[in-house]
């Protein structure tokens, strides 16, 4: 995930400042390939253009066909958001947050071995104990030794 950010009522313009705030000087993708929200307008498009990037939209009601955000979406609500009640935006820039910290660093994955994106030296049986360290307000936890 190299970007997230929340509004309630997403533009083009509001939707093309993302793209900016994401990929910063030349570090925008190629392509990139979208679905067709009507949020993607002209500003957007413009946007995309003037950083010198395609943009290629998926066919209409065809999620599958961008297969990766797919994954991502359906992994934020099963991890996350289908556990806790979200009380304002805040709130969810938050969860957001501590959630992208935890899948960056805690959470394993079976693509990498059940490690994690940024993985973390395997700690010898005699470093000390196991403890918990809750993670996204206690939905989930990182395991470490400490010792006694």
């Amino acid at each position: 995930m190299v970007h997230v950010n929340v509004t309630d009522a997403p533009t083009a313009p509001w939707t093309a400042q993302q793209l900016v705030e994401a990929f910063p000087w030349d570090t925008a993708p190629r392509y990139l390939l979208r679905d067709r929200d009507a949020v993607y307008g002209a500003v957007f498009s413009g946007r995309l253009r003037s950083l010198g990037r395609h943009e290629v939209t998926i066919a209409p009601r065809s999620p599958w066909q961008n297969p990766s955000v797919e994954r991502l979406i359906g992994t934020l609500r099963r991890d996350c958001l289908d556990h806790i009640i979200i009380l304002h935006e805040n709130h969810l820039r938050r969860l957001l947050r501590d959630y992208l910290v935890y899948y960056h660093t805690a959470r394993t994955h079976l693509a990498l071995g059940k490690d994690a994106p940024e993985p973390k030296p395997v700690q010898r049986p005699d470093r000390g104990r196991i403890v918990a360290a809750p993670l996204v307000g206690g939905l989930h936890h990182r395991y470490s030794r400490r010792a006694a």
